[in-house]
């Protein structure tokens, strides 16, 4: 496979039964389903760790924050109180950082797709795919839940933790009878 990379995989429980038993979370944020013109109008969120965010109404906006002309460092992300409250998931994250020695942690969000639901098909900026690597830790999957990433897709398996090319067009869509759980981690390493 050229556009995945599958690590070893992770004992995932101890997170899946702290989400489950704090299933408001899901619903304390819904900046990525809502943002406009996004492929996550289909998903649910748990931000553990986050950029400020921001909404641009005019494209020079945009531009001028994506090439650094603002004030606001675009790859700072701060923690989320959703961080503290399901701490089961720093040995996660840090020990993925420690296995790719990542120098930055970016990112790190729980999103669920429900049965039949999808992300659509995108590709990450190259302002952020540039700077930071993405890996993937599956907390729920079944069956029928596919990734793709250009040409090739992977079926996505509980436990499951892997990087993928988040530079090429890529979606995923739950044909599975259960919500798909993942936890995205983005990661500066050293190229």
């Amino acid at each position: 496979m050229r556009h995945f990379h599958f690590l070893p995989p992770a004992d995932v429980n101890a997170l899946v039964l702290a989400i489950k038993r704090r299933p408001e979370l899901w619903k304390e944020d819904t900046f990525l389903r809502d943002y406009p013109q996004g492929p996550f109008g289909e998903i649910e969120s748990i931000m553990l760790r986050f950029p400020e965010k921001r909404v641009f109404d005019q494209e020079e906006e945009l531009e001028k924050y994506k090439r650094g002309e603002t004030q606001f460092d675009q790859h700072e992300s701060v923690n989320y109180p959703a961080f503290d409250i399901l701490h089961e998931a720093r040995s996660l994250v840090f020990g993925l950082m420690a296995l790719v020695q990542g120098e930055r942690l970016g990112r790190v969000m729980i999103n669920k797709i429900a049965p039949g639901g999808r992300i659509y098909p995108h590709a990450d900026t190259p302002e952020h795919t540039d700077y930071y690597t993405r890996f993937h830790v599956v907390l729920q999957s079944a069956p029928g839940c596919l990734f793709r990433a250009d040409d090739e897709q992977v079926d996505m398996r509980t436990g499951d933790v892997f990087w993928f090319n988040n530079k090429l067009e890529h979606e995923v869509i739950n044909n599975s009878a259960f919500d798909r759980i993942s936890m995205v981690v983005d990661i500066k390493v050293k190229p």
